[in-house]
């Protein structure tokens, strides 16, 4: 077993140093060049001093960008990814929480860091790949390692509007790659399409699985996100047969009609998470890719990536919910109730995780860590963790979790407990409508649906108001 994600990298170069890593439009790097870059990126940084610490990569989304993350690992620092998508606002935030003494650019992104007042040592990435690779320095890093050890700081929204961020570490990424690549049926032949920035967790379900298993990742270009016929043809192009991607990315495809015009050829393994799975647009791609195995994936950055899993192998019904299934392997959910105790099965609780998935909580932040990473109120005798999602979710009859809805998405109005999620579930099955989100406005104590269709206001009341009767 793996103690350091790098060897993921340093075993599959042995046996295709020439095979294409990663690649996009721009640039396509082979497993031998995302190597040599990376311990040459290693090897200024520790020239520098650089030593178990926040490094900022601040580049455009790119196989270079990719190559930067692997760079600070090798320095066994931990990398900060910043991106120009970001509002300056949060960037400098992000800054002042890291403190950070280091920050990587490239050319596209130089100009904008030089504006942030970042105060640090600006690194040029192409400094940083034709530097020499220091062989002894970056043997003796590698011996001073632990599992334990930080490898990237990742920034979630806070409820505040302060970003928190999330500390990833070798052991939990090594599981949790380890575990999906198990489930989802990951090998040398896959070929991913990345769909996430580089700044998200997401994009670990692509990254890592590549350096295992010597697969591909392409990252497709943010335009084609827009052009949904643009990106099947590009899914088709690069013969890409594996997608992990939030669920507005799949609905924009086959909720408009995107597969009247081009289907995907090649994709067999389509994951999804993030995002509740409208039963309507879920069924049009099974109906579409018959063949193919489709995974519901469930889990927070807290806990590394996707902690839950469930194979979703046949169409759902109406009024049916899409499970998240259960836990990966050495990962235990609990479903408690306000008072920290299990609720019985079929009832509604909190979903707790618990596991080596756990992050090191938030950087800089032990309020906010203290909050969220709590101790097991089912095991007083000795520090246990678990972290606190938020999220609420029931075990339904064949012992497979549901996610319910958020603690704070479930409204109380006129005197009824209302779940918006619920509203929106109904509103998408119906003919017509492509796409829903449903709100509560406070000040006014007023429901309000936005959507995206044909009906017309007074046929979509009308519909709504048959369904009500029916129900």
């Amino acid at each position: 077993m793996q103690t350091n994600v790098l060897e993921y990298l340093e075993e599959t170069v042995e046996r295709l140093p020439d095979k294409m890593a990663f690649g996009d439009e721009e640039v396509q790097l082979t497993f031998r060049e995302v190597y040599d870059r990376a311990r040459s990126i290693g090897s200024l940084l520790a020239a520098c001093g650089a030593e178990k610490e926040p490094v900022i990569v601040y580049m455009k989304k790119s196989p270079c960008a990719l190559t930067a993350f692997f760079g600070v690992i090798y320095s066994g620092c931990y990398y900060v990814p910043i991106d120009e998508e970001m509002p300056r606002r949060r960037m400098e935030l992000i800054l002042e929480n890291t403190q950070a003494k280091y920050l990587i650019y490239d050319e596209s992104t130089r100009e904008k860091a030089e504006k942030l007042g970042f105060s640090g040592r600006m690194l040029s990435y192409e400094e940083g790949i034709s530097t020499g690779v220091e062989y002894n320095v970056l043997r003796r890093i590698r011996e001073n390692a632990l599992d334990m050890d930080a490898i990237y700081v990742l920034f979630t929204s806070g409820s505040t509007g302060v970003p928190k961020g999330v500390v990833g570490y070798h052991r939990g990424v090594i599981d949790y790659i380890e575990t999906l690549s198990e489930v989802l049926g990951f090998g040398e032949d896959s070929v991913f399409g990345n769909q996430t920035p580089l700044y998200l967790d997401a994009c670990m379900k692509e990254v890592y699985p590549t350096l295992k298993f010597g697969a591909s990742t392409w990252l497709i270009p943010k335009e084609c996100f827009m052009l949904p016929v643009k990106l099947v043809e590009f899914l088709n192009e690069h013969q890409i047969n594996t997608i992990c991607w939030v669920v507005s990315a799949l609905t924009m495809i086959s909720a408009f009609g995107t597969f009247d015009t081009v289907q995907p050829k090649y994709l067999r393994t389509v994951a999804f998470g993030s995002e509740v799975f409208p039963i309507k647009q879920f069924n049009l791609w099974k109906e579409t890719l018959p063949q193919a195995d489709f995974y519901n994936l469930y889990g927070p950055t807290e806990a590394t990536g996707m902690s839950c899993y469930y194979h979703a192998n046949r169409l759902f019904e109406e009024k049916e919910s899409i499970p998240i299934g259960k836990p990966f392997p050495n990962t235990q959910i609990l479903l408690l109730d306000g008072e920290g105790r299990e609720v019985p099965s079929g009832e509604t609780g909190e979903i707790c995780i618990r596991g080596t998935c756990l992050t090191h909580g938030y950087y800089n932040n032990p309020e906010k860590t203290a909050e969220a990473f709590t101790q097991n109120p089912l095991n007083p005798c000795f520090p246990d963790w678990i972290y606190r999602t938020g999220d609420l979710g029931y075990w339904n009859p064949q012992g497979e979790l549901v996610f319910s809805s958020r603690k704070d998405y479930q409204i109380k109005h006129m005197g009824h407990r209302i779940e918006l999620g619920e509203i929106e579930a109904d509103v998408n099955f119906m003919d017509g409508v492509k796409a829903c989100c449903c709100i509560f406005i406070k000040e006014t104590k007023k429901i309000v649906l936005f959507y995206v269709g044909d009906l017309e206001k007074g046929e979509l009341t009308m519909e709504l108001t048959m369904h009500c009767r029916k129900s």
